[in-house]
């Protein structure tokens, strides 16, 4: 085999409604990048990033958010990363759905992709 298996790669496709791009920005820059960066320093992913569809045609997201890692959770490790994930953002479940719930009157999750990165050999 040319390649062997890399990072899993998850792509999540966004659009959002016109009026509202800074407020969905100033979301990603406050909020998404800490909270990938938080997730990062834990060692549960690798990499991640935000790509701004330049020239989107129609029906293409606005936005695509990006996150790597290397390999999937056990059940337990899940349970304990939501619990961590909880306190670092001191909020409850319930808040950060309804937080969610407020975004979703403007963002609109279009797609989503995992996709897995291919290195090759040497």
């Amino acid at each position: 085999m040319p390649f062997t298996s890399a990072d899993y790669v998850e792509v999540t496709g966004v659009t959002i409604d016109d009026g509202h791009g800074l407020e969905y920005a100033n979301f990603l820059a406050e909020n998404w990048v800490k909270d990938q960066a938080f997730a990062k320093s834990k060692g549960w992913i690798t990499g991640y990033e935000v790509l701004v569809n330049s020239f989107p045609r129609k029906g293409e997201p606005d936005v695509y958010l990006i996150t790597r890692w290397a390999e999937w959770a056990t059940p337990a490790d899940e349970e304990a990363r939501a619990a961590a994930y909880r306190e670092y953002k001191a909020k409850s479940m319930t808040d950060l759905q309804k937080e969610s719930g407020m975004r979703a009157e403007y963002r609109h999750v279009e797609s989503s992709m995992l996709l897995r990165a291919m290195t090759p050999r040497n």
